[in-house]
């Protein structure tokens, strides 16, 4: 059985995946590496989440793609386990440099192209603000995780500083019982 609110973080991974243009699959793959104690393997993500294999492979592949997993081996073990970075902003950042890869770039060499050949300004306009956007997309894939949160203005700390935090008090009180 799993703990209080997991079955409804998946469902929330995979709607949330589909609107960043990941397929189903894939956004329940990303929920159960993400929320995994220890790195999963393929057969792993099959039986915990009862789809096909062909299914888990395409999605993991689609995951790899994106950036948003990786890929690992344990000494003689010849299975791949995966791993998602442990910090919300670190997934943000590379989901923000896909979607510029995928649809901005694409979108800008279409109107440059348009540009070109029309002599409407509003051609011209249009590609100032798609270029305007692109930019300022490159400008927050280049921050750092912990500078991207602040950037946008969140207080709390990344998931990797608060790990480091909770090392830190763990330390501490060991120290103190001493």
């Amino acid at each position: 059985m799993r703990p209080a609110g997991q079955a409804e973080l998946s469902s929330l991974f995979t709607d949330l995946a589909q609107k960043m243009g990941l397929s189903r699959p894939a956004g329940q793959c990303f929920a159960a590496i993400w929320r995994a104690a220890q790195a999963p393997c393929a057969d792993d993500l099959v039986a915990d989440l009862g789809l096909s294999r062909s299914n888990i492979s395409t999605a993991l592949k689609e995951l790899r793609q994106w950036g948003l997993i990786d890929a690992a081996r344990s000494p003689g073990d010849r299975k791949d386990y995966f791993q998602a970075p442990a910090d919300p902003w670190a997934i943000a950042r590379r989901i923000l440099a896909e979607r510029r890869r995928r649809d901005l770039a694409p979108a800008l060499e279409q109107l440059y192209a348009i540009e070109v050949s029309s002599p409407d300004a509003r051609v011209a306009a249009l590609c100032e603000v798609v270029e305007a956007f692109s930019n300022w997309m490159a400008g927050l894939i280049r921050l750092d995780p912990a500078e991207l949160a602040q950037h946008v203005g969140a207080n709390a700390p990344t998931a990797v500083e608060a790990e480091a935090e909770g090392d830190e008090s763990r330390k501490k009180k060991k120290k103190k019982k001493g």
